[in-house]
């Protein structure tokens, strides 16, 4: 196995535990769904549905069309409604982990089978549960050490989103002539895409803003998103031009971008979608949630990792057989605690040891021999500073969870 696909699925191992620490459950979605459920969800005017789906006809008798999944969300939707919980039970969250698939051209970070970490929340129509997604993901960018950046936008509702809708067409109309090819063929069915289009920067920077049309409760569910943004830390900018690109967006969008993969530096995105499972032909449930491109935020990973740990994984070493059995379960503490941890032989010579430990990227190996079982201490070296302690067994969890952030 490479080096990138196991960075890869250390960052996903990482996101499990994390995101399994909110109450999320996982949800296993199929490869393959009808055509029709993105045309739904997604949007036909959508890149994803008009250029990037790899489609083909089954050999049933109705020929139906199939699609290999570009993302995840509709698919979680789809299973949410079948099941009955929109009525049953809406209040639900999940997660959901594998490739997607999209016609691309491929380079570095945009690849035509992708994998996506997901999360989405329904039956929670507060502000805080917009929020929430965001310190589960900025907890995540913690834990890998990374720096990113939070966008943040609202795009109004049902109410207020149609009288910007038609200052939109009106300012795009206003400069037909400029606009691209893509946006000439949308600009009557969807204006929005006008703010999303890659070629079309320019016009878009002078396009009318989402926030000057927010009606009085979607211009309060922003200010609260933002008040509780900063309550808890979470660094973000507010960009009036993010729209995402995907028509089931409502209120709150946001993009959580890397400056150290290159162009493509997004490397999460989300929002509320409170119309969605509605559209779909499920109750009036509303819904929020947020993917992760985990191929990119694996690059950016590799372009931090000489400065920042992965996280504060620890290698366990016990010196002479006896202690073995205590290596065991001190092992099991740490895992408990929730840090990843490899026990190491106690047939290999110390030096032996400390060697494996650097090769795995363990930040701390935790020593125990003889002499530390009768005093119930263990040596806890930090392999990054190069520094010795002897820390009491009962505080090793504790000690190596606080020295690793």
């Amino acid at each position: 196995m490479g080096a990138r696909a196991k960075t890869l699925m250390l960052v996903e191992e990482r996101a499990r535990e994390i995101f399994k620490r909110y109450s999320v459950n996982e949800i296993r979605i199929p490869l393959l769904e009808r055509i029709e459920l993105y045309a739904r969800a997604t949007g036909e005017t959508s890149d994803v549905v008009e250029k990037q789906m790899y489609s083909f006809s089954d050999r049933d008798e109705a020929e139906t069309t199939l699609a290999l999944r570009p993302e995840g969300t509709p698919g979680v939707v789809r299973a949410y409604i079948e099941a009955g919980l929109d009525r049953s039970d809406p209040e639900q969250r999940f997660f959901y982990s594998g490739p997607m698939f999209r016609r691309e051209r491929p380079q570095k970070g945009r690849y035509r089978q992708f994998y996506q970490f997901g999360v989405e929340v329904f039956g929670r129509a507060d502000p805080a549960s917009d929020v929430e997604l965001m310190v589960m993901i900025d907890d995540l960018r913690r834990d890998l050490g990374l720096k990113l950046t939070t966008e943040i936008n609202s795009l109004g509702c049902a109410d207020c989103r149609p009288a910007f809708r038609a200052a939109l067409l009106a300012y795009g109309r206003a400069h037909l002539a400029e606009l691209c090819e893509d946006c000439h063929a949308r600009l009557e069915r969807n204006p929005l895409r006008l703010l999303d289009c890659k070629i079309d920067v320019r016009l878009a920077e002078a396009a009318p803003k989402s926030s000057d049309y927010l009606c009085e409760a979607c211009r309060k569910h922003f200010e609260q998103v933002r008040r509780l943004l900063d309550s808890s830390n979470v660094p973000y900018a507010f960009n009036p031009r993010l729209v995402r690109g995907l028509d089931y967006y409502t209120r709150t969008a946001f993009e959580v971008v890397s400056t150290d993969v290159g162009a493509q530096g997004s490397v999460a995105a989300g929002g509320r979608y409170d119309a969605l499972v509605e559209t779909l032909g499920g109750a009036a449930v509303p819904g929020t949630g947020f993917a992760i491109g985990l191929d990119r935020i694996t690059l950016a990973v590799e372009a931090t990792r000489e400065e920042t740990p992965l996280a504060a994984t620890a290698a366990v070493v016990p010196i002479g057989d006896t202690a073995t059995e205590r290596a065991l379960w001190i092992a099991r503490e740490l895992r408990t605690g929730g840090l990843r941890t490899e026990l190491l032989s106690a047939e290999r010579k110390l030096k032996t040891n400390l060697q494996r430990a650097d090769k795995i990227g363990a930040r701390f190996a935790i020593i125990v021999g003889e002499n530390e079982l009768q005093r119930g201490v263990a040596q806890l070296r930090d392999l990054k500073k190069s520094e010795q302690r002897e820390i009491p067994l009962d505080r090793l969890v504790t000690e190596v969870n606080g020295s690793g952030r």
